[in-house]
């Protein structure tokens, strides 16, 4: 096979599938690992793939903001658990960010009805919270973007400075061990930064499939994240290199 053609395969194959591991294209291919990640990085650097750990991703699963209908049903129970040991970190009076998250709305499904300040671009957390009688919903505003059924864009971000936040519980697309959060849409990733901005501790909550993908727009490293909270799944090694970091890992136990 003549190297652009192994090249045109890869791009294929990645296309085709979502997302394609280093092991499985050296097989396919029949050329060493070593060679795969060269060709990665290659066609990375044109724009026909975005490398993860261990493989690659096409770019439109990794730039595509999947609906939050289907982000809701997808790990829910790894979510749910994360959201509950995230709540448990909340105090009476906190004042706190909520961002637009199916993990964040899991928590504002099983917040109490305590003194508490929330303040989120997300329509579905607000809506959840509403009814709780104690607690005082904040909503940025700004330019809805309907698949996530959240607020971004400048608006938005100018709204979020005039406040302080004690925590902010966040998610996001893509955790890379080396240069922290990413997402797949810039408006998020800025309005996500924005909120980083104005807390006090940071919490990031993501389940085992957030690792080791590297989405197109970056978030954050990690020396803005103070905590995170993680599913049991998650690769052992990820956990301990994240830890060498500084930040603070929990790592759920199963049930």
């Amino acid at each position: 096979m003549l190297v652009a053609e192994r090249w045109q395969k890869i791009v294929q194959l990645v296309n085709e599938r979502g997302s394609i591991r280093v092991t499985e294209l050296s097989e396919l291919c029949q050329v060493t690992e070593e060679t795969i990640r060269r060709d990665l990085d290659k066609l990375e650097s044109e724009g026909k793939l975005m490398r993860s750990h261990g493989g690659a991703v096409s770019v439109k699963e990794a730039q595509s903001e999947v609906p939050f209908m289907e982000r809701e049903t997808a790990h829910a129970d790894f979510k749910n658990s994360i959201a509950k040991e995230a709540v448990s970190r909340i105090q009476e009076n906190d004042r706190i960010i909520l961002d637009a998250s199916t993990t964040a709305w899991y928590m504002a499904k099983i917040i109490p009805d305590m003194p508490l300040t929330i303040i989120t671009n997300s329509i579905k957390v607000a809506l959840e919270v509403s009814t709780k009688e104690k607690i005082q919903v904040i909503s940025t505003g700004g330019l809805l973007s309907p698949k996530s059924l959240s607020y971004v864009g400048p608006l938005a971000e100018r709204s979020l400075d005039v406040y302080h936040a004690h925590k902010l519980f966040l998610s996001c697309k893509g955790v890379h061990m080396q240069r922290g959060i990413s997402e797949s849409n810039e408006l998020q990733a800025l309005i996500k930064h924005k909120m980083i901005s104005i807390a006090d501790e940071t919490y990031l909550l993501a389940d085992h499939s957030k690792f080791g993908m590297q989405s197109l727009t970056q978030v954050a490293g990690w020396n803005e994240i103070h905590h995170l909270i993680t599913d049991q799944q998650t690769n052992k090694d990820f956990v301990n290199q994240i830890r060498e970091k500084g930040v603070q890992v929990l790592q759920l136990e199963p049930n």
